[in-house]
């Protein structure tokens, strides 16, 4: 696959380079699928690694934290991060175990996220948060008030040097093995939701959201 400008020595895949994908598009597919990403960052000469919501407009990501976590304090003063978004989407059972495999999609994104100090873009961030997990939600809840918008930060991280990595397909054993007696394929794995749980204090007046009784992943 082509290598975009997106690719540096830092972020170019070594191990397995055809599974590397440098485009936008797929990048942003990943990311905009996702949930959940995994923020790497060194704080007092130790690696740390969080995981968090994200949500992402353009050529942007935006991460969640609360204002006393270690990440939000160190990331603020301009400490490198490392963000990946992993989806899994299936076993890979080969005929020897050495071949054994997992079909993803993987994101990396390497940068130096801010702090979002506008009052009205960081409003607008938890709203684009919010939207990214349950698209719906936010008009429907009460909205953050001012307490609660002091004890919550947002990063912005420009996705500038990024990559992909994708594996798809079946098993590939060496081709002595492929006599070997036993069952060889994939387990297809996906995210599927339940029937929503009403909460113990719901008033029984209150039926389901469309939102959250057909919820499903892009």
């Amino acid at each position: 696959m082509s290598q975009s400008e997106a690719s540096t020595p830092r972020t170019r895949v070594v191990r397995e380079t055809h599974r590397g994908v440098y485009d936008r598009e797929t990048v942003y597919q990943i990311l905009d699928e996702g949930f959940l990403c995994h923020v790497g960052f060194v704080a007092d000469g130790h690696p740390f690694v969080i995981p968090t919501s994200y949500g992402r407009k353009d050529a942007s990501l935006y991460i969640h934290g609360s204002a006393a976590s270690r990440m939000l304090r160190q990331i603020k003063d301009g400490v490198p991060v490392c963000v990946t978004v992993t989806l899994l989407d299936g076993l890979v059972l080969a005929r020897s175990i050495f071949n054994h495999s997992m079909n993803y999609r993987s994101v990396m994104v390497l940068g130096k996220a801010t702090l979002v100090e506008d009052a009205e873009e960081k409003l607008q961030a938890l709203r684009l948060l919010s939207e990214h997990i349950i698209r719906g939600r936010w008009a429907d809840a009460r909205q953050p008030n001012e307490r609660e918008l002091k004890q919550t930060s947002v990063l912005k991280l420009p996705i500038e040097e990024f990559s992909a990595k994708v594996r798809l397909g079946p098993a590939i054993d060496d081709e002595e093995d492929y006599a070997f007696p036993t069952w060889a394929g994939v387990i297809p794995l996906e995210m599927t939701a339940g029937a929503p749980i009403d909460d113990s204090r719901l008033d029984p007046a209150r039926e389901v959201p469309d939102y959250a009784k057909h919820y499903k992943r892009k």
